[in-house]
């Protein structure tokens, strides 16, 4: 493992041994991990006075980023120079911070560097948890999580619930109750696809970080992501020949619009399989990995050729596959379901279990609900979940309602109020498709209450009964071109839905179902204020639904 570039320090927060008593410590939160989710929500739930304590296996925080990505350079950005001093809108370019109140606690203050090393972010998260004194217990890991009711478990399906249920935590140093527990410990265990022979596959987790130890070497790479573009990258100077090898074509961040797909600055690899290099990248299934000598026989099934089989020959397989979450702590009564690809858990709206009451996800493992497409699995993502999670906990283990905004119903309230959100919120931006504000009408006062950066779904979901309701959201548009460098724009509102950029969308729903929805066209500095394109069709459309008198305001640029 590479020396972290920061010195050692001694975590001294050492709680009292709670293996000291016959009776259980007692918490309204467990969460379990400290990585930056397990942080960040630690910072949120302090804030709010929250009764909670989140334990970490580890002696010190953000374990994963210690050893990955194996080469060491982040792939989420992190752009310094952005030309606003608005804090809120440098979130939107600044995918490693935490949220917090201390504007020295922001990540462009650890590192300038456009794609900045992990060291700098293990440094950073290190800092955060010391500075603001959170409840984190080191070297303490989490052994047995089951449900209990009052003092007995609760039955193998989940039981019947009620306001003495809760959770038996085991840990290393003893007992603990807990109201809710939130799971927060990230990829913990690498994927080991079913394949005759990849016992003989070095994993992601073990390759040798020097390029030189594959000079001259055929490398076949199982895996097509990032972190096998990255382990491509290091030797391709290197190695003779480097394959890249999985049943399903590449996907390219540029064109899904997701981060978690290739990255532009792994494309020399790319480069050299169309210049006849001897790279490529295979669309095949690998079915056998044998010794043969000193190198490996690898028998393959192209995805494209007519069931083409392949012999070939390595000197060394790579397996670059990802991660699962780790469920071996779960007694079978809070054993979470997975979602359908088998390493995550199956989360609802709320980030709780699908079947276990009480058990929350957070952090990268918990992106089920908007999965490749928008960030929840990354820091720039999930930290803006943590918040509304949070909140949701808030209300519903602490009585403490979920907050809102009242506004009077005139169109010239809500559309300023939706485009100052649009043009402002990180949360928003980021979370695109996700994460929305909610415009729900008072039927008693006509007035407007508003929610700011909930799950969409979870919206539909809880204010599904009302006649008359918005979501404010930003989307991506049309996909239907065929070179995301060469696409045909309409520069007329009225065809603003045709907008391939991200751009305002806002929904009507009445009972649950979409009435109506209007799109803003899209702008090239994401400024959505100019009257005629953007203010004056939202206020029409509210205009529409109000019955109000026309009145169109002046753009009010930020």
């Amino acid at each position: 493992m590479p020396e972290i570039r920061t010195s050692e320090r001694r975590y001294e927060h050492q709680p009292t041994d709670p293996g000291s008593t016959t009776e259980p410590e007692q918490h309204q939160y467990v969460i379990v991990g400290g990585g930056p989710a397990g942080i960040q929500l630690s910072y949120y739930l302090q804030q709010v006075g929250a009764d909670y304590v989140t334990l970490e296996r580890e002696p010190a925080p953000a374990h994963f980023f210690r050893h990955y990505p194996r080469h060491r350079r982040l792939i989420s950005l992190n752009k310094v120079h952005t030309r606003s001093n608005d804090p809120e809108i440098r979130l939107r370019w600044d995918w490693n911070s935490l949220l917090n109140d201390k504007p020295e606690l922001h990540f462009p203050h650890y590192s300038s560097d456009y794609f900045p090393h992990a060291d700098d972010l293990v440094r950073y998260l290190d800092d955060f948890q010391r500075e603001h004194h959170l409840a984190i217990r080191f070297d303490e890991a989490v052994e047995r999580i089951e449900r209990v009711e009052g003092d007995a478990p609760v039955e193998e399906d989940g039981g019947a619930g009620g306001t003495g249920a809760g959770f038996l935590v085991r840990t290393s140093r003893g007992l603990i109750r807990a109201g809710c527990v939130i799971v927060a410990t990230g990829w913990a265990t690498p994927y080991v696809p079913q394949i005759d022979g990849i016992e003989h596959a070095i994993g992601y987790e073990d390759v040798d970080t020097d390029p030189a130890a594959f000079a001259d070497q055929r490398v076949l790479i199982l895996g097509k992501g990032n972190s096998a573009f990255e382990t491509a990258s290091a030797i391709l100077g290197h190695a003779a020949m480097v394959h890249l090898a999985s049943p399903r074509p590449l996907q390219l961040a540029w064109n899904t619009k997701h981060p978690g797909n290739v990255r532009t600055h792994y494309g020399a690899l790319l480069d050299s399989y169309q210049f006849k290099t001897l790279h490529s990248v295979l669309d095949c299934t690998v079915d056998v990995i044998r010794p043969a000598g000193d190198a490996y026989e690898v028998e393959i099934s192209y995805t494209h050729a007519d069931g083409e089989r392949e012999l070939l020959e390595y000197d060394s397989v790579i397996r670059c596959t990802g991660f699962v979450m780790d469920t071996s702590v779960f007694a079978p009564n809070c054993r979470p379901e997975l979602a359908p690809n088998g390493r995550m858990p199956a989360t609802g709206p709320d980030w709780q279990s699908t079947n276990v009451p009480g058990l929350y996800f957070a952090g990268t493992i918990a992106q089920a609900r908007d999965f490749k497409r928008a960030s929840s699995a990354f820091i720039d993502g999930f930290r803006y979940n943590l918040r509304t999670l949070t909140r949701l906990l808030q209300e519903s283990y602490g009585q403490v309602p979920l907050p809102y905004d009242v506004l009077p119903a005139e169109p010239k309230e809500l559309t300023s109020l939706t485009l100052e959100r649009l043009n402002w919120s990180s949360a928003l931006w980021t979370q695109f498709e996700y994460l929305c504000d909610v415009l729900v009408r008072d039927e008693r006062t006509g007035e407007f209450r508003h929610y700011q950066d909930l799950p969409e779904d979870y919206a539909v979901q809880r204010f599904g009964d009302s006649p008359h309701f918005y979501t404010v959201t930003l989307r991506w548009g049309r996909d239907d071109y065929s070179d995301v460098f060469a696409i045909e724009r309409h520069p007329s509102p009225d065809r603003a839905a045709e907008s391939a950029f991200i751009h305002p969308v806002v929904r009507r729903y009445r009972n649950g179902s979409i009435v109506e929805e209007r799109h803003l066209l899209e702008d090239l500095l994401a400024h959505w204020t100019r009257p005629d394109r953007h203010v004056a069709p939202l206020h029409a459309f509210f205009q529409a639904h109000l019955g109000a008198d026309l009145f169109v305001p002046e753009a009010q640029p930020r």
